[in-house]
């Protein structure tokens, strides 16, 4: 219980900005809010609070200890085509499974199954979680990595483009950042750590990163390449973004709905754990005892969450893009005050920070890493806002943003490379998909129209995506100039010590 108070401070922190932010606003003429609908948003920032600290709990005792054992056991059967089908199921299933991408799947109107899309996305995972992994265990680069695969991505995205299905550009890289959701980032994290842990070495904590990173490029590819082999125009049908009048029934309706999406997506993992448990690992009784509870504080907190989310948060983000939309300039300024906050109430990230925090002992602290996330994801709604008052195309920002962020993973430490591209992919996940999409969703309807949404509101869980990959490298560069400020500051030192040295020498002599 104790632990289960201090996950609630924790997420309370976190949750408490944004609640603030738009009571606040609705105090002003920019946001006109019924007192039913603020009513409800604050009662679901309550149990978003509870769902947080349940679900981060339930992390800690089962998610992060599944992939641990996983990623070890596997390491220890020495057969690599084993190591490989494990991780690619396992991949699939995450995907598959994970509730962010239901979301996004479910907003593309008869033109894409949603089925199609989902196992697509999730194949493309499996793919690169198995490279990922492969990755570690032959000790590859994981910048040449990088390169290579953005390479093929802005190739493939050439040919869509030459193929008259630009449409498919955002749908595409928002795909990318909406996989690596709440649920798939502890599981793959953990396990990455067993399998770096199995192999050893002086450089294990570091070869640990990077997994989210790539599993975040095979969605890209996949949607890219459905890109490809589509014909005709795909269009957008904006979702009933508002809050039912009869509470009761639509906290019921999405809580079975959530409840459904959750058991599936946590049964497919318990199953195929408990697959590898009676093969491989065989842990005591009391370990998975541990874990069982941990299932069932994830279980109860993703389905509060999420059910949250729902009923309280999408409707009032689609709102304020609404009404925010009628002044462009406060409009942008909002946006970078959501993008501070939001992402401070991202279950994910914290999993993050704190994974980060341990394996680097203490050298990248959680709040270096959630600092630069929150100004990352600012600056980036700022971006996407732009974007959507002048109706221009994702990839001025993608391609020269790419560039940068590449061309600094030549001169930062790798850990701040490996551990920038996974933040990328943790950032946009479930409060991005449920709270900053439909507010960008509803200022593109307003500015732009509804028939603009596809073009203009999707992508910016792209750029979410796309913001931390520079802020944390920045963060690394930064750490290389202190580095060598100190180290001529200490060759100084040194030369003027061995001075004086030299002259008290002379003067004996």
């Amino acid at each position: 219980m104790h632990l289960l108070l201090d996950k609630i401070k924790e997420s309370l922190t976190s949750i408490l900005p944004i609640t603030l932010i738009v009571v606040i606003l609705n105090f002003t003429p920019l946001l006109n809010l019924t007192i039913y609908e603020i009513l409800v948003f604050c009662g679901a920032a309550v149990f978003l609070v509870l769902g947080t600290g349940l679900f981060s709990l339930g992390a800690d005792l089962a998610m992060q200890p599944m992939g641990e054992q996983v990623g070890v056991s596997l390491m220890k059967s020495k057969k690599l085509l084993i190591i490989i089908l494990v991780c690619f199921v396992m991949g699939v299933l995450l995907t598959v499974a994970e509730p962010d991408l239901s979301v996004l799947a479910s907003q593309i109107k008869d033109v894409i199954n949603s089925n199609v899309l989902t196992i697509s996305v999730g194949i493309g995972v499996g793919l690169f979680l198995v490279l990922a992994i492969i990755k570690i265990i032959f000790k590859l680069e994981f910048s040449n990595l990088l390169f290579i695969f953005y390479l093929l991505m802005f190739a493939i995205t050439n040919l869509v483009i030459l193929n008259d299905n630009a449409n498919f550009l955002p749908l595409a890289f928002d795909s990318g950042g909406i996989t690596t959701g709440a649920l798939t980032v502890p599981f793959i994290m953990a396990l990455g750590a067993g399998v770096a842990s199995s192999i050893g070495g002086k450089h294990s904590s570091e070869n640990s990163f990077g997994l989210i990173a790539l599993c975040s490029i095979g969605p890209i590819l996949a949607v890219l390449l459905l890109g490809l082999t589509f014909s005709g125009n795909i269009s957008y049908d904006t979702p009933n973004y508002v809050i039912d009048t009869n509470l009761i029934n639509s906290i019921l309706s999405n809580l079975k709905s959530v409840a459904q999406e959750v058991g599936i997506a946590l049964g497919l993992i318990v199953f195929f754990f408990l697959l590898i448990e009676i093969i491989y690992i065989k842990l005591p009784k009391r370990k998975l005892l541990q874990i069982a509870i941990g299932i069932i504080y994830t279980f109860l907190g993703l389905v509060i969450f999420l059910t949250a989310v729902n009923v309280g948060f999408m409707p009032i983000g689609y709102k304020m893009g609404l009404q925010m939309a009628e002044n462009k300039i406060f409009l942008m300024v909002i946006s970078f005050i959501i993008g501070i906050v939001v992402i401070l109430a991202e279950p994910a990230v914290h999993v993050l920070n704190k994974q980060v925090e341990e394996i680097t002992n203490g050298a990248i602290s959680k709040w270096q890493m959630l600092i630069g996330l929150a100004l990352g994801v600012a600056v980036a709604l700022v971006l996407s806002v732009l974007r959507i008052i002048y109706d221009f195309s994702i990839l001025y920002y993608l391609v020269p943003g790419y560039c940068i962020a590449l061309a600094l993973s030549l001169f930062v430490p790798k850990i701040y490379t490996a551990i920038a591209f996974d933040s990328g992919g943790v950032a946009s996940g479930t409060l991005a998909s449920c709270f900053i999409l439909p507010f960008a969703i509803g200022a593109c309807i307003v500015i732009q129209g509804e028939s603009y949404v596809l073009t203009d509101a999707f992508g910016i869980l792209a750029m979410v995506a796309l913001a931390p990959l520079i802020m944390i490298q920045l963060l690394g560069f930064k750490a290389v100039l202190a580095k060598k400020v100190r180290y001529k500051a200490r060759i100084r030192k040194i030369d003027s010590a061995d001075d004086k040295q030299i002259i008290n020498f002379r003067r004996k002599n």
